[in-house]
């Protein structure tokens, strides 16, 4: 039986990709550097912001005290054009719902910075809509490292016998592994059911009704 569910944000929970793919490119205009496709960000992001400003700046832009910089220039323009283009899911509201009525506790933990997780959770989804919200903190590894999963674990008495971890690249399900916890796969994210499928998913959730039919079906 599943009482906890955690859930990754970007590609999971939010269609988040467009708004990622235009502070990115603009960042790169600003510089004179190429820019990329919505296509090629969705195999940039999912290990944090950090990486994914490494992976979009030209290996000449990548020292140190560069890749602050261009950091902070991302940070501050996604930051304030985050909810341009972002939206839940089809059916991530509704799924959300029906689990609080079914008593099943749920939170977030992601790769995006703490304090953007927390503003685009509360903007979508009002206050109070998970237990927890839990982003990429200063001194804690980033997913799949599951060091910040464990403790996001401790604070909400959740028992890895009945917690389920649901995200949609390779990196959650090696988190939720790595966290020995199950994990599923969410199809409609950015990486398909291919990636979730070589990573070891337990299951794959083509829509989210289908994580009720796999919480139900652990009911026997």
């Amino acid at each position: 039986m599943i009482h906890t569910i955690l859930f990754d944000l970007d590609g999971t929970l939010l269609n988040t990709i467009d708004d990622l793919a235009d502070a990115a490119n603009w960042v790169c205009a600003q510089n004179g550097w190429p820019q990329h496709t919505v296509a090629e960000y969705k195999y940039m992001v999912g290990n944090g912001i950090p990486k994914l400003v490494e992976r979009f700046s030209p290996a000449e832009a990548r020292t140190p005290d560069r890749l602050a910089e261009t950091l902070a220039q991302f940070t501050a323009r996604y930051d304030a054009h985050k909810e341009d283009k972002t939206a839940p899911y089809p059916g991530i509201p509704e799924l959300l719902k029906e689990l609080k009525a079914a008593g099943i506790q749920t939170a977030v933990f992601s790769n995006k910075a703490d304090a953007l997780c927390g503003k685009i959770i509360e903007h979508y989804f009002g206050p109070g809509a998970f237990s927890a919200v839990r982003g990429s903190r200063p001194g804690v590894p980033t997913k799949p490292d599951p060091t910040g999963l464990w403790d996001l674990m401790r604070q909400l008495n959740a028992d890895p016998a009945t917690t389920l971890f649901v995200g949609d690249s390779d990196v959650d399900i090696l988190t939720g592994h790595n966290a020995g916890l199950p994990a599923m796969g969410a199809v409609w994210g950015f990486r398909g059911a291919g990636e979730l499928t070589a990573a070891g998913a337990e299951a794959l959730a083509f829509r989210p009704g289908d994580i009720l039919d796999y919480i139900n079906q652990q009911k026997g």
